[in-house]
Formats: structure tokens, sequence, C-alpha cells
């Protein structure tokens, strides 16, 4: 997120008590990967862009010691060996054809990937005032539903956005599905998980169960934790702005005028918004960020662009995946599995 200077004065003179953490991470890989949802499988059911530490693997199993097997990050913090993944997104123009759409970093300098957040209060909140209880070594989440393709599915899962981009400030207005008209800067994905944990399982077996929503709203209602779910945890939030610039030629678009982008699993609707977190920060180096008085500049050991952009992992499956032409006997989440 790029904020205004009176935003990043505000915050800079309030004093928090607690922190707010936002880095970038640069690509790792992409490839037909996914350890949750598909663990083990090779190639899983599609495309994801994959950002962290380098002992990513096909697996991730739960006593991996992440920090330890990576020699490298593509984050910002250089202790942060988390994997972060979602969906790769795809244009479909009018003549059949599939591309995969690049991304922009919000950062000058870092490649593609992944803009992390980790709060203890609403983004916007600039007291920052809430302790928070860091995540564990073999802790995992999912949210989101690959399957929704209603709003009434996808509203179960708050704050799963798109915004349509004027200029690289553009926050707002969010919408649940994707923009329905062209985009002169690009379109920002906002993912945001749930913030209560019950405080025994590291995972669950669909790997949200063991999370909760704020008993009232959303993160940013500041409601209690419910008693199921008592632990508070920091927010997450991924950012990923896809440049969808190239693709903005209507006569380029579908001919019966609908909006032309798709999900990698093949969700044309954009309600099936969804995002992967494995926790890997080494020792308790989460924990004493998310316990420092900041905002954004936190202080932990980083690393500079160049080290984030060296960091990368071969692909494990070897397959074209920027882009197709269409094959009509084919369902089109069928076509996108095998880009």
């Amino acid at each position: 997120m790029e904020w205004s200077l009176f935003t990043l004065l505000v915050l800079a003179l309030t004093s928090p008590s607690s922190a707010l953490l936002r880095f970038q991470c640069s690509q790792l890989v992409v490839q037909r990967l996914d350890p949750l949802v598909n663990p083990g499988q090779v190639p899983s059911t599609h495309v994801h862009q994959i950002v962290g530490g380098n002992s990513f693997n096909a697996t991730m199993d739960p006593k991996k010691d992440m920090p330890g097997e990576s020699t490298c990050t593509t984050c910002s913090f250089s202790e942060d060996f988390s994997n972060y993944w979602t969906a790769v997104l795809y244009f479909r123009a009018r003549n059949g054809t599939y591309k995969r759409v690049p991304q922009i970093s919000q950062i000058s300098g870092a490649t593609a990937g992944i803009t992390v957040y980790y709060m203890s209060d609403a983004l916007y909140d600039t007291a920052q005032k809430s302790k928070v209880t860091a995540f564990k070594p073999g802790f995992r989440m999912f949210v989101g539903d690959v399957n929704a393709r209603t709003k009434e599915e996808n509203t179960r899962f708050r704050q799963l956005t798109y915004t349509c981009m004027k200029d690289s400030g553009t926050r707002a207005p969010e919408f649940l599905e994707f923009p329905k008209t062209p985009c002169p800067y690009g379109m920002m994905i906002n993912q945001r998980f749930p913030t209560c944990w019950d405080g025994v399982n590291l995972d669950s077996p669909d790997h949200m169960s063991h999370m909760s929503y704020p008993e009232s709203g959303t993160f940013e209602s500041q409601g209690p934790c419910p008693s199921t779910h008592p632990v508070r945890m920091p927010q997450v939030l991924f950012e990923v702005v896809w440049d969808t610039k190239a693709f903005n030629n209507k006569a380029d678009w579908p001919a019966d005028g609908s909006q032309p982008f798709v999900w990698s699993f093949g969700d044309a609707t954009g309600y099936a918004n969804h995002a992967d977190y494995v926790f890997g920060w080494k020792g308790d180096a989460l924990q004493k960020l998310m316990d420092t008085a900041c905002v954004v500049n936190c202080g932990g050991k980083t690393q500079n662009t160049a080290a984030m952009n060296k960091c990368s992992q071969k692909a494990v499956v070897t397959e074209p995946i920027d882009g197709c032409k269409s094959r009509p006997q084919l369902p089109l989440s069928l076509l996108l599995s095998q880009l």
C-alpha cells in the first residue's frame, strides 16, 4: 500500500504500543504445487505464484524446519522463511487465447510477488494498541473457497476483495467480484485472513476451522474473539497488484461483453478469491516485532531487494504457464489446469 505523506506522518506521531508490519516478498516460483490443498500431488490442480523461503515443496510437512531448511527468502525480513501463495491471473481474449497477467511490485526494485501485512489492529488504526500472539512453528491456514461462484458463497469469507486502480495510490472502492471495466493502472487483490485461533490446533482438515473471525464484524471492527477461538493473532493481509494495462482494449475482450479475467483454476467471477499461508519465521522474531511499538518501519533483520530477487526456486513442474490457445472441447477449469 502506498500511503499519503499526511497519513504516514500521523502514523509516525501517534506512538503505537504494538506493531503494524508491511513488507514486500519477491516471487520465488510460479508453478502447479499446493501443499495445503493438494499435499504431495505433483502437479497440483492449478497454477500458483509462491513467495518466501526457498524450502517450499509439495508436502510442507508440519514438522518441517522451514528456517533451518531454507537458505534464503524472497521477503525483505530476512528471518521470515514463511511461504505465502495465491492463484495466478489470466486474460481470456476474444480470439480464444489465454495469457498470464504480469504483476507490479509495490516496492521499487522487487520482482512481482506479494505485499504482506501483519497487524495488531485495523490497518488505519494509528494506535495499534492491541497485543497479539504470533503464530507457532507448524501453523498454516487457508482462506476462501476455490469452488465459490456466487456472492452468497463468497460472503462467509470476509474481506477478499478487488480494487480497480486508477493509479498506484487507489485503494477504494473494493468489490467481491472481478471489475467489469478496464482498470487504468491495474487490479489489486486483497486477501485478509481470520484472526482468532482456537489455541490448540496448528492446522485443521479444511485448513480453516482452527481459525475464526471476531464475534462481531471483521478484524477492523475490533470485536472480541469467540470463546471457541479465544487467542487473538495478527491480521495477515496480502496485497497483489496485477498489471492489467496491456489488456484494457475492450475490442480484445470476450464478444459477449463479459469481463476478461479468469483465475488459473477456471473462476471467471472472482468470487473464488483465496490464499494460503504457512508460518516459517525464525525463532521468536515475529513475536518480538509484533511487541514493538512501530508502524511499517519496525526494525528487525532485513535485506535489500537484490538479495530478495536473487532468492528463487527451480520449478518442479515444468510446463508452459504463460498462456495457451483455447480448446472448445475442454471445460475452462481443465484447460487452465493444463497450462
